[in-house]
């Protein structure tokens, strides 16, 4: 008997909850007087939050326990955590003495991943409304993969600046730049796919 509260989606509400507690974490980091262990700690939590991601999901499937709060939850947490660090990583937290955002993350560049989940989140909400199925494309799986990989590799590279030495700077910037155009290309994707239910719909 499938239960709201079962076992995947207790998990999903635990993601909710190291995402939150991740974003405390950052919330509370200042580059002005960096604490290196904060931003480690905080990378493990997103490591956790994303490799769980992929459990719930599998055990729903696997105990045939998949429900509709699952399926509302579970990219609703990745949305919250994936945004929300992003958001983080451009804001005042992450900026040093000079006035410079050592993560990399401008704040243009937030806008395109936020508003990218928005618009993909209507889109789903439009197509099943009215009956059809609207699951994640090749480009929001490799998304959600690059962005998963992005910001804890961001959060090790900014704790461990030294270590990583003139390196550090083109690897963050190239890690962001692919995260930024894999995300447009998978919006670009979902406007095409729906392109014919949206035209089709519109008022004559």
């Amino acid at each position: 008997m499938k239960t709201a509260l079962n076992i995947p989606n207790q998990i999903t509400i635990a993601r909710l909850v190291l995402a939150i507690v991740f974003f405390i974490l950052l919330s509370q980091y200042s580059q002005v007087t960096p604490k290196p262990v904060m931003l480690d700690v905080a990378a493990v939590i997103f490591i956790i939050a994303a490799v769980t991601d992929i459990l719930d999901g599998y055990l729903a499937r696997k105990w045939g326990q998949v429900t509709a709060l699952g399926r509302v939850l579970d990219p609703l947490v990745d949305k919250v955590l994936v945004c929300g660090a992003f958001v983080l990583f451009a804001g005042q937290p992450f900026v040093d003495g000079t006035g410079h955002n050592v993560t990399e993350v401008r704040a243009w560049m937030v806008v395109v991943i936020v508003g990218r989940e928005l618009l993909v989140t209507g889109l789903r909400g439009f197509h099943e409304s009215i009956g059809i199925s609207f699951g994640a494309s090749l480009y929001g799986k490799l998304k959600m993969w690059m962005q998963s990989i992005a910001a804890p590799a961001i959060l090790f590279i900014v704790a461990h600046e030294e270590v990583w030495g003139t390196a550090a700077e083109p690897t963050k910037k190239t890690l962001v730049w692919l995260t930024v155009i894999i995300t447009a290309l998978s919006t670009l994707v979902y406007l095409i796919r729906s392109r014919h239910i949206l035209e089709e719909s519109a008022p004559a």
